[in-house]
């Protein structure tokens, strides 16, 4: 049944991208906000408004929708987008949740479990390990989330101890969990990423956006195509991320990372969510990437 009323889990810029592809559906919008958001244009821009307590607590986005009569829930970027718990409690309140199964959120998300499922389905990864076995300069890195928080890059091994204390620290405060790992660091690599829809069925490359203009490990800057691709190693890249997100049971939008060092490349993690550069696909593919979501989410083929 497709959706009719939809509430966006968050604010800002992706809460107003999500009604533009609601309204091209003919589906009503729910914003909701917390106190200090009242008067946003996200808040003006929906048919219906909520006030929340807060937008990190999901139990506040499942009594919006009951509240006004919302099926659908989508989660946006940040916030609660990746959590599997969410996802879980969205479907488990009988409503439709607009992203990927709770279990690809929860295998993706984990990135030693990540790497274990990338080995098994055939996709390369970063040699990872104890730092005597992988030798120096290496990468300490959280096992959860990303963005740079709770990476060290560890040049000589007298440096390690302090490394690991700090990234540990890190890691416990942005994700709640301070597991780290140790990788072999590459030096200067590309950072490619291929974006990805999924439905029931199966799961489409479509083409890469090449992100490796970065300050403190976040984009600057994205290109499509990326200028380090030729037809070969782009095929390559884009067969690795489809393995990997069939291995995981991937639906919906999603995003497969990788370093590219000459013509070898690493899977990094898949982003279990729309991402904030998304448009970048859409100029070069001309397909509406939120509005494939709505569409996927209630069972339309890709």
């Amino acid at each position: 049944m497709p959706i009719q009323k939809l509430l966006v889990a968050n604010r800002s810029e992706i809460a107003l991208r999500v009604f533009r592809a609601c309204r091209a559906l003919g589906i009503g919008t729910v914003a909701v906000v917390a106190s200090d958001d009242r008067g946003s244009l996200h808040a003006r821009s929906a048919d219906e408004t909520v006030e929340i307590a807060s937008y990190l607590h999901s139990e506040e986005h499942v009594r919006a929708a009951r509240a006004t009569g919302a099926d659908a829930i989508h989660p946006g970027y940040g916030f609660l987008a990746e959590s599997p718990d969410f996802a879980e409690a969205v479907e488990t309140a009988g409503l439709t949740w607009v992203g990927p199964p709770p279990e690809a959120l929860r295998s993706g998300g984990d990135k030693l479990a990540a790497k274990a499922i990338a080995r098994e389905a055939g996709v390369t990864v970063v040699p990872e390990g104890e730092p005597d076995e992988i030798g120096f300069p290496l990468v300490v890195k959280a096992a959860s989330g990303g963005g740079g928080r709770g990476m060290r890059v560890v040049r000589e091994p007298a440096d390690l101890d302090e490394a690991l204390a700090a990234a540990r620290r890190e890691a416990a405060t942005a994700f709640g969990d301070d597991r780290v790992f140790c990788e072999r660091f590459v030096e200067r690599p590309r950072h490619v990423e291929i974006q990805l829809l999924g439905d029931a069925r199966d799961v489409i490359a479509l083409g890469e956006r090449e992100c490796s203009i970065q300050r403190r490990h976040q984009k600057v800057l994205e290109e499509s195509p990326s200028p380090a691709l030729d037809a070969e190693l782009r095929a390559r890249m884009e067969d690795a991320a489809v393995a990997f997100a069939r291995a995981v049971g991937y639906r919906s939008a999603g995003t497969a990372e990788f370093m590219l060092d000459g013509r070898d490349f690493f899977f990094l993690e898949l982003n279990g969510r729309i991402q904030v550069e998304h448009p970048v696909t859409e100029l070069v593919t001309g397909i509406d990437l939120v509005r494939a979501q709505l569409e996927m989410a209630v069972g339309e083929p890709l």
